[in-house]
């Protein structure tokens, strides 16, 4: 395997961020003390010992070592509330007369951990890098010769078609390094934390005060990995660590009601939808589709799989999008018409048919068993098949008429739309091929003004609800549990958990 979707589209940056603390990093526990300076995070994150990977452009499939990237280098972009993306290396960017290229500029007063400014040179160096190493998923260009300098401190990039969500599609991804840099283990970013010491993914990390966004308020942060959930939840619970990030709904809720912690709920954190193939086999007629979404119980979903930290989902993916569309019905559950649909299409309800799922993200398992449940009383009969994650990716993913995804938040319409539905992409989930969803993409991405964006992201939703292949019964909360002397931690979805610069102890 050489990615997990979930991992890649967290990585993509979602979540509260940025020097612009009243946008990027808002507060999850307020206080009534002033903030103060000084003392020592220490943070448990998840991270198995064989994904270990210290390479910022790579793979990081651990919690822990994103965590560590993200808070030694800076993106140019990171995301935020409304709108969805926010500054960080780059103080500015702008959309040139060619619609194709956007210029971004760096943050006055970047400057590197070895104290050397930095110049346009690394940021092409780097995003050259990444698309080298990641391709158009993390840098949308045709080539690494898109990316230029113009002048010490502006970079334009070239997409091969117009595209204004290209600062959105950058956010916590293009990690910034010094020209020529390809060793990591001692890094030198521009961070808001430089790197002391490190060991077998565990780090200690202290303050840069000449960070260009502000010195941050900590003196320093322990980043600790733990293997698996279970510890993770045990150590804050007994002290051992400040804040345990993404640590789930049960840590969640054996922590509330005690005063000495803390329990942050970020909302539209993980999506685990059923995925349908649309171009053959089984569920490609839009009705038995729709049935199935008619066959589901999505208050039901939330309370038992997400143990009552989420809400339900109406079947399209990008609940936190700023243009959601919040006028398409809400679809309860209705027995009735999911037979009478079934029995128009003329599908065979004397069949069993396999749903694979894998035990990735937290309650995936559970939900496709508890998917299979209630559709057997429309009728339809449901064997879930729990594989390895390995194998479901080798045999499974964008080849199975039905299986289950996963992926980290849910903020961006079009995210979801470049990488999962158009008929160009290579990740098409649902084997999806609809002109009509594909012009309204193009639309989107052309639009000259928002009112235009708005209406072709609402296109775009309105495909999904109708006729889309995915059954997105519902969103659900990320859970971290802290101390209550920590505040100010970030509570937007995804690894906006991650940009920790304004957070502080209080004494």
């Amino acid at each position: 395997m050489q990615f997990s979707r979930r991992q890649f589209i967290a990585a993509t940056g979602l979540g509260a961020g940025g020097f612009l603390a009243a946008t990027a990093c808002q507060s999850s526990n307020g206080s009534d003390h002033a903030p103060g300076s000084g003392g020592t995070l220490r943070i448990g994150a998840l991270g198995k010992t064989s994904k270990i990977e210290r390479d910022p452009h790579k793979t990081l499939s651990n919690d822990s070592d994103f965590l560590i990237a993200s808070l030694v280098f800076d993106p140019l972009t990171v995301p935020a509330a409304n709108p969805n993306v926010a500054p960080r290396l780059a103080s500015a960017w702008k959309q040139l007369d060619d619609p194709r290229s956007w210029r971004f500029t760096i943050a006055p007063g970047a400057i590197f951990h070895d104290g050397t400014p930095v110049r346009s040179a690394d940021v092409v160096w780097s995003l050259r890098r990444l698309h080298e190493i990641a391709g158009a998923t993390k840098v949308p260009v045709d080539s690494a010769d898109a990316i230029t300098s113009e002048g010490p401190d502006s970079v334009t990039i070239t997409t091969a078609a117009p595209n204004r969500e290209l600062p959105m599609l950058l956010r916590l991804m293009t990690f910034v390094v010094k020209e020529g840099t390809t060793d990591f283990s001692a890094p030198v970013g521009t961070g808001p934390f430089r790197l002391e010491s490190y060991n077998d993914g565990n780090a200690r990390l202290v303050r840069n005060d000449r960070w260009h966004g502000g010195a941050p308020k900590l003196d320093a942060i322990e980043i600790r990995r733990f293997e698996s959930t279970t510890a993770l939840a045990n150590a804050v619970l007994a002290g051992q660590i400040d804040l345990a990030s993404n640590v789930g709904a049960v840590a969640g809720r054996t922590a509330e009601g005690r005063r000495d912690l803390t329990v942050v709920r970020r909302a539209n954190d993980v999506v685990i939808p059923i995925v349908m193939r649309t171009a053959d086999g089984p569920f490609a007629d839009p009705r038995v589709r729709t049935a199935l979404r008619l066959a589901v119980d999505r208050d039901a979903m939330v309370k038992q799989v997400t143990s009552g930290y989420g809400t339900p989902a109406n079947d399209v993916l990008g609940t936190g999008d700023p243009t959601y569309d919040t006028a398409l019905p809400g679809r309860g559950r209705d027995l009735g018409r999911a037979r009478a649909l079934l029995a128009e299409a003329g599908f065979d309800t004397g069949r069993t048919y396999r749903l694979a799922t894998k035990d990735e993200a937290v309650g995936e398992v559970d939900s496709a068993r508890l998917f299979a449940a209630q559709v057997a009383e429309a009728g339809v009969k449901i064997d879930v098949v729990v594989q390895d994650a390995n194998v479901f990716y080798d045999e499974t993913w964008l080849k199975a008429p039905l299986y289950t995804a996963n992926w980290g938040t849910n903020d961006s319409v079009i995210f979801f739309a470049s990488k999962t539905m158009v008929s160009t992409t290579k990740w098409n989930e649902t084997g999806t091929h609809d002109p009509e969803l594909d012009a309204a993409y193009l639309r989107a991405l052309s639009a000259a003004d928002n009112t235009s964006y708005v209406s072709a992201s609402h296109d775009i939703q309105r495909i999904q609800y109708d006729r889309g292949g995915y059954l997105v019964w519902g969103v659900a909360d990320g859970v971290d549990v802290a101390s209550a002397k920590v505040r100010d931690l970030p509570n937007l979805a995804g690894y906006g958990r991650v940009q920790l610069e304004r957070a502080w102890l209080a004494r």
